[in-house]
């Protein structure tokens, strides 16, 4: 891999600040005349520039965090700032735009749109966030660091599933999103695929400066973080 340590660093602000502040976050899930209690009074802060892994298993509220730190889902109660913004208090339109140029996303499935290149699976991001589809040369520096700058005209069924996966992340991060969420980011793939992956994470993180929270079951990749928080029973351990 080429040296690509003149890439910029992500743009930062109110440098002091944790870029992600929750207190006594709940989430309360209604199932028929029950009462699903996701969340616990969840309290967190993660530093700007922070790699952070969060582990617990299945049910342990991990997945419905993300879920509000993303804007996709509201707590029930408690406080969440993202960047400096009370996520709590934005209106559906806020909450939107935070999705589109804040939050970036990389999933366990690369819902990668099947009928698209690599190429337009990126740009279709841009287009919704209304920003111009063409590449940057500093976003074409990242497309190698990824190793997938040769395969933008290949459509997903021609991309193995590393390949696929870095397809994914590299559409997470066109935008410039200050944070990046990665939810089991290396659950369909094999163990050297997942090496690969995990180790462009970190790079983003150690060259970029990409906050990153990454949802793991797996122990050896929790370890790439900068950090590892447990949860069990919707609490941070």
């Amino acid at each position: 891999m080429s040296d690509h340590s003149h890439l910029e660093p992500l743009p930062v602000n109110i440098p002091s600040r944790p870029i992600i502040e929750v207190k006594e976050l709940e989430k309360i899930y209604r199932v028929g005349e029950v009462d699903i209690h996701a969340l616990n009074g969840v309290s967190l802060s993660v530093a700007r520039g922070e790699f952070l892994s969060i582990v617990g298993t299945s049910g342990s509220g991990k997945s419905t965090l993300f879920n509000i730190l993303g804007g996709l889902t509201p707590p029930t109660r408690g406080t969440v700032q993202i960047n400096g913004r009370d996520l709590t208090q934005m209106s559906d339109s806020d909450r939107n735009d935070l999705r589109k140029r804040t939050v970036g996303f990389v999933f366990q499935k690369y819902n990668l749109l099947p009928t698209l290149t690599a190429e337009q699976n990126i740009q279709i991001v841009r287009d919704v966030a209304g920003r111009p589809i063409e590449f940057d040369a500093q976003f074409k520096e990242v497309l190698v660091m990824l190793g997938i700058e040769q395969r933008m005209k290949h459509k997903p069924r021609a991309l193995s599933g590393g390949e696929q996966q870095r397809v994914a992340i590299a559409r997470a991060i066109v935008n410039g999103p200050a944070i990046l969420l990665a939810d089991e980011p290396t659950g369909n793939l094999d163990s050297k695929n997942s090496d690969i992956v995990l180790n462009l994470l970190r790079d983003l993180n150690k060259r970029l400066g990409q906050t990153i929270l990454m949802i793991t079951h797996n122990p050896e990749a929790a370890a790439y973080g900068d950090r590892i928080v447990q949860m069990r029973d919707g609490k941070v351990l």
